[in-house]
């Protein structure tokens, strides 16, 4: 099938090349996915195996090492999801083929930053809700990849209606269209294989690895029809002022190599900081391997974000908008010329322009200002290498929502710490110098952390101001104060004024038995802290959270917010939510999941 598949696709390259249209030029969509899938071909022949939970292992691997492109990453998370979906099966039925199609979806559309409908994943979304249902209907793979194939084309001529620029330039999604011809390789290798066992893998005869061997690559399908008065190219649709994210950008993270810098990479934060300022982002961690793609206005900063979480291979960086100015003039050419050798010669033209736009760090041997001047990093401003932005902020954190607040309010990397692991000052420089700013704050978070955060900033020859925040509450405070359009010194001012405003509070357990202020407390006991001092003990964890927050609304507050650790319980989060909402009714309550370890609740009062 995967053989059929990738034979039907090659054949149809330049049709889909055709469509291709969003978001902007950014090479060739068919192109891209036929290289895809050429790589997942190549790995599938080279592992062999009766299991076929194994061989679609080994397609997953080769489509994301070769995966090229918006289409070819989303194609190769379609397959990913897909193979860990069954594996270590031997066999498969029509059921379980349906479902490995829904939870590739659902990798797929983890990967992306910004899912737009109207593309590849929307028709990939329909198929696999309908091959869901049909599933359980039907006992014939063979019927059931026929209603794949229907729907698949069904949703690829919706995409028009999805996404405005497709019906502008009067085409489908281009990736969309390749996904289908995909679906129809799997159809056409079924039908081949219909007379050998009960009309194609029935649910009679569970589905056996050949549904991934070269056997069912027999006479592909007829390539797609080209719609009648189709442009030449959808991309001649457009102008090409408007590409505004010029630069596309591949590449992988080899997190074995490289400096060992203490980062632990989180793809969420990775992602947010890409976003700044890019789109078509796409990043895939996989073992030790981390494959990025992203659209950007500033190239250098997206590989100075990526440099410490280890050795970036394989760069490749594409300006779409000499790829634009080349592809209109070679169509000029095309449509002003008879001569069908003048066509080719204006391709070959257009494919060694695309070369020479190719960056390769492996082939230039030099360090990441480099890539982009040419000249020494010891030698070089900083705005010789690329634009800085004004300000970055860097926090510490515990916690994927605490990390993910802090990210949706203007921090730009998140160090994960707190107070039972400590981020080193090498962790702080590495991590301000991974950051394109003039100036840039850190948030230590945590009174331990503090005189590391400082000694890094001494260390930097950077502008750097650390705002001495003592916990999470003061650390959120301080973002919430931050003014893009302030100076650094008024930002200053203003979030440690806002820091020291808060009211902090936290929710823990004793590690021993202690008197502290006239309170008696067990190990185990629940205890309550208010800025520095413990102020209430109890082996009730509601009673602990009610005695804390009431004495931190002794003097008043408007605002309450909760942060519920990795220990709470939804039963006693509702309790406590409940009680504080009848008992403080003038304040205004939120809570917010924050999945910090070792404090069931944090509590900020303002």
């Amino acid at each position: 099938m995967v053989l059929s598949g990738a034979e039907r696709l090659q054949r149809n390259v330049e049709r889909i090349n055709a469509l291709n249209v969003f978001p902007v030029p950014d090479g060739d969509t068919g192109t891209n996915m036929n290289l895809t899938m050429t790589s997942g071909k190549r790995e599938l022949q080279s592992k062999s195996s009766p299991a076929i939970g194994k061989v679609a292992e080994a397609l997953s691997k080769g489509l994301l090492m070769g995966a090229r492109g918006n289409s070819g990453v989303i194609l190769s998370q379609l397959f990913r999801g897909f193979a860990k979906s069954i594996a270590n099966q031997d066999q498969i039925d029509s059921v379980q083929f349906a479902a490995a199609l829904q939870n590739g979806v659902d990798m797929a559309y983890k990967a992306v930053v910004k899912p737009v409908e109207g593309t590849i994943l929307t028709v990939a979304k329909d198929t696999a809700k309908h091959a869901v249902s049909i599933a359980k209907r039907t006992t014939d793979f063979t019927d059931m990849m026929r209603e794949v194939v229907t729907k698949s084309n069904e949703s690829l001529s919706r995409t028009p209606d999805l996404l405005p620029v497709l019906k502008q330039v009067g085409v489908v999604d281009s990736g969309g269209q390749g996904l289908v011809c995909i679906y129809e390789g799997f159809l056409q290798a079924l039908k081949e294989n219909a007379g050998t066992a009960d009309d194609g893998f029935g649910l009679t005869e569970a589905a056996s690895p050949d549904l991934f061997s070269a056997a069912t690559a027999k006479s592909p399908a007829p390539p797609v029809p080209r719609p009648k008065q189709a442009p030449a190219s959808a991309q001649a649709q457009l102008a090409t002022e408007n590409i505004e994210f010029l630069y596309d950008m591949e590449f992988f993270i080899n997190r074995k190599l490289g400096e060992k810098s203490g980062l632990r990479f989180d793809e969420a934060l990775f992602k947010g900081m890409l976003s700044r300022d890019g789109d078509s982002i796409l990043v895939i961690a996989d073992d030790e391997i981390i494959k990025v793609h992203v659209h950007t206005r500033k190239p250098g900063d997206v590989l100075n974000y990526a440099l410490p979480y280890g050795e970036l291979t394989e760069i490749h960086i594409l300006n779409m908008r000499e790829q634009h100015r080349d592809l209109l003039h070679e169509e000029s050419a095309e449509l002003s010329s008879t001569s069908a050798a003048a066509g080719s010669a204006s391709a070959t033209a257009a494919d060694e322009l695309k070369e020479t736009a190719i960056v390769e760090e492996a082939a230039l041997g030099l360090a990441v200002p480099e890539v982009l001047t040419g000249t020494p990093a010891s030698s070089i401003s900083t705005e010789q290498a690329h634009e800085w932005a004004p300000f970055g902020i860097i926090a510490v954190g515990m916690g994927e929502g605490i990390a993910s607040i802090f990210m949706d309010n203007n921090v730009d990397v998140v160090l994960s710490g707190g107070q039972s692991m400590n981020p080193s000052t090498e962790d702080f420089v590495t991590a301000i110098e991974s950051l394109s700013a003039e100036h840039i704050y850190l948030l230590p978070n945590n009174g331990n952390i503090i005189m590391a955060a400082q000694q890094a900033a001494d260390l930097c020859e950077r502008s750097v101001t650390v705002i001495r925040t003592k916990n999470i509450p003061q650390g959120l405070a301080a973002v919430l104060a931050f003014k893009e359009d302030g100076t650094a010194e008024e930002n200053a001012e203003a979030m440690n004024a806002a820091a020291g405003s808060v009211r902090s509070g936290q929710v823990t357990n004793a590690v021993r038995n202690t008197s502290i202020d006239g309170i008696t407390i067990q190990e185990g006991d629940y205890i309550g802290i208010m800025e520095k001092s413990i102020v209430t003990a109890s082996s009730s964890l509601q009673d602990t959270c009610r005695e804390l927050l009431a004495k931190m609304l002794e003097d008043g507050g408007e605002l309450v917010t909760i942060l519920t650790g990795e220990q709470a319980d939804a039963a006693e989060t509702d309790a406590f939510v409940q009680w504080a909402n009848e008992t403080f009714s003038q304040a205004e309550l939120e809570v917010h999941e924050g999945g910090q370890p070792l404090y069931p609740y944090l509590i900020a009062v303002e």
